[in-house]
């Protein structure tokens, strides 16, 4: 049966039945090969400060084998799928031009006991290539692995293969694995043009490893899976964007230049912001992350969570903001949804019944690392306009005018929400709420403050679906300050192309990573290179780490400042591109940074790189992700292309593209650009502001990196 527009085909074989959408196969169901199954499990969660190690006890899982087509209409066909205690049905629809397949469970024909464990198959194709999943930092093409799908911390390192794994692992279990995310989503998209929702927040598993079928797997039932499909990946990504609602458009100021991450004080903020503009660092704003205070635990520097103004750390810090506000310097704090216990936050909340339970009737106690906090039951209507009123009162009256909108990921599974919804549901979800409170806060604001709108941003690196349309920017989380693949440099550019196929097209790093642990330190040269990619992206933003004494920081040398400013103003002369890329993806959902197959879907390279990506159509972009380089190997997709800096073309064969090198010297990062680009003379230009910056600069030679020994800071 058909409908009209044949958007929807159900087709009855034999004993088999097959499911079409826009002539896509969705899935295929036969007694020996079932579309689902159903069964009984119990998990078994451990957390150890954010760090999820997650197990079951499977009972029973079998095939619902028998189907029956109880409704025939072609528009609206209903299949009931079943065994001798469960039975499943699924209403099938074309809404807005998407296939929406709701699942309800039939009571009539299921056993007393409910089933908590879901396993669906859909179908696949065996040179198929699958991205999205949230962020994924270890692989992009999802294809031939499986992905459990959790909010947690990311894990140190991130590959049980590594030695600073192992460490973290034997430490506290904090090691990870490739999987391990802060930003899971429920949703794919594939090279065959379509994109796959599933609507549960449950602890999930996509396992993509067969030939034949994807198999989803989840420990709730879904409500509905939708899938959108459209003639290129450029709008199959578009029209999961809309689904999922589009972000906003960043303010100017936050692309006009670098955001300096310092701490330490008022005076040590005006210290480094004259050292660095004295530099010519095009400076836009400053993030002061311990502006409420800092704890000093084993793990490093970290941050007192009671959100208030430290006037003893910072004094005179409101002057201080109008001052740097009018000479264009933006102020930038931090905040989590966490109160620290026994403080004035934690002691204005508990008694009014603001923070989450444990299921004896106590405030529910995280330990974070050597301090404990109480959770903000964000699931109660007061509790959540108590904590809107605190982002209000004690960030934005203040002045600041961005901050960094922490974690989102510690929800125990045991803790006793406010809604009564189970926290093991809740888990996946809590990150985007958080999103919306912040969100929420903002637009309030911005009605009692109207000459401020549309100039505040926050930023997350917690997520989930929903969050995009809450969450204004991304970051990429805590990176080792390293090159590893996993949990370095290398693994941001996964990370933000994964979600740009998530339906969140704008994000960022720190600059020069964030962990510094297990004799980790961040070099010179590590601090150089990320401060390169970072100016082709979005937003460049510096981060001290955990451990600032330990690190390479941006005034650490005058070359590393020079060279600051040199990336900074690249970044700032694109800002014309940039703001048309960001006011795209607003508008269409079109990722600022973008894989290439999404421009050149012919190109069978393009589908496999990890380490590319395209700013925007014109300009491909192949970071220097390992030490001591002088030149890049990259492939370059079908056309002419202009090398930024030396202004050689080359020219690139159509439909496969080519391999080829290109010179890498520090303050050359990789870039070309379409040669007959309309942006080609603001490119150029780009090169001419950086030049400037670097007076003497030999042409055409490495450029050695000179460490001068008492600079460390």
């Amino acid at each position: 049966m058909t409908n009209e527009q044949t958007l929807l085909q159900v087709i009855t074989e034999d004993n088999s039945l097959q499911l079409l959408f826009k002539g896509i196969e969705i899935f295929r169901h036969s007694e020996e090969h079932p579309f689902v199954c159903a069964g009984r499990g119990k998990a078994n969660y451990r957390m150890f400060r954010g760090n999820f190690h997650i197990s079951e006890r499977l009972r029973e899982l079998v095939g619902l084998k028998d189907w029956e087509v109880l409704q025939s209409g072609s528009d609206h066909p209903v299949i009931r799928f079943s065994n001798n205690s469960c039975s499943l049905i699924i209403e099938a629809a074309i809404v807005d031009d998407r296939l929406v397949l709701s699942c309800k469970a039939d009571p009539e024909h299921t056993s007393q006991q409910p089933f908590n464990r879901w396993r669906f198959h859909f179908s696949a194709q065996v040179d198929e290539r699958i991205y999205g999943c949230g962020e994924q930092f270890s692989y992009f093409n999802l294809r031939g692995r499986s992905f459990p799908l959790w909010t947690s911390e990311q894990g140190v390192g991130r590959n049980k293969k590594n030695y600073v794994t192992w460490l973290a692992d034997v430490a506290e279990g904090a090691g990870g694995d490739y999987f391990w995310t802060f930003f899971p989503q429920t949703s794919f998209v594939s090279s065959r043009r379509f994109w796959c929702y599933a609507e549960c927040s449950a602890y999930s598993i996509f396992d993509f490893s067969e030939s034949d079928h994807h198999e989803l797997y989840f420990w709730d039932l879904p409500g509905r899976f939708v899938f959108g499909s459209q003639s290129s990946m450029l709008e199959t990504v578009q029209d999961q964007s809309a689904f999922f609602g589009h972000q906003g458009e960043l303010p100017d100021w936050i692309m006009e230049g670098v955001i300096l991450g310092i701490q330490g004080g008022t005076g040590i903020c005006e210290q480094k912001l004259r050292a660095a503009r004295e530099a010519g660092v095009p400076v836009s704003g400053i993030w002061a992350q311990d502006w409420e205070g800092i704890r000093i635990t084993s793990f490093g520097q970290r941050l007192r969570w009671n959100w208030e103004w430290d006037k003893e750390r910072y004094p005179g810090l409101d002057q201080a903001i109008k001052s740097w506000v009018s000479e264009g310097v933006k102020f930038l704090g931090y905040i989590n949804p966490y109160v620290l216990q026994d403080h004035s936050l934690f002691k204005e909340a508990e008694p009014r019944g603001y923070l989450a339970r444990t299921s004896e009737g106590r405030t529910y106690l995280v330990d974070f690392g050597e301090f404990f906090a109480g959770i903000i039951d964000l699931t109660n209507p007061e509790a959540f306009a108590w904590f809107k009123g605190v982002i209000k009162r004690n960030l934005l009256a203040l002045g600041l005018s961005g901050w960094m909108a922490d974690f989102g990921e510690y929800l125990p599974t045991d803790t006793v929400l406010f809604s009564g919804r189970s926290a093991e549901l809740a888990h996946n979800e809590w990150p985007a709420l958080w999103a919306r409170c912040n969100y929420e806060a903002v637009q309030e604001w911005y009605l009692e403050h109207p000459e401020t709108k549309g100039q505040i941003v926050y930023f997350m690196r917690a997520g989930g679906p929903g969050s995009q349309k809450w969450c204004p920017l991304m970051w990429a989380g805590d990176q080792n300050v390293d090159w590893s693949e996993d949990d370095g440099l290398p693994s941001v550019i996964p990370a933000a192309l994964s979600l740009a196929m998530s339906g969140h097209g704008l994000h960022h790093s720190d600059i020069g990573g964030y962990t510094t642990l297990f004799g980790m330190k961040r070099t010179k040269e590590l601090f150089m290179r990320w401060a390169e990619f970072s100016a082709l992206t979005a937003v460049m933003r510096g981060h001290e780490g955990n451990r600032p004494r330990d690190n390479w920081q941006f005034d650490s040398d005058k070359e590393t400042l020079s060279h600051l400013a040199r990336m900074g103003h690249l970044h700032r002369t694109l800002l014309p591109y940039l703001k048309v890329l960001v006011k795209e993806n607003a508008e269409k959902g079109i990722p600022v940074l973008r894989p290439l197959f999404l421009h050149y879907e012919k190109d069978p390279e393009a589908w496999h790189l990890k380490d590319h990506y395209l700013l925007g159509p014109d300009l491909l972009v192949a970071p220097v992700l390992e030490p001591a380089c002088n030149e890049r190997k990259l492939h370059l997709p079908p056309g002419s292309w202009k090398h930024l800096w030396s202004g050689v073309t080359y020219e690139s064969p159509e439909p496969h593209g080519m391999a080829c090198s290109v010179r890498a010297f520090l303050g050359e990062p990789p870039v070309l650009y379409r040669a007959d680009s309309p942006w080609a003379e603001l490119f150029q230009r780009a090169v001419q502001q950086c030049e400037a910056l670097y007076p003497g600069r030999p042409t055409g030679k490495p450029y050695a990196i000179t460490v001068q020994e008492g600079n460390h800071q």
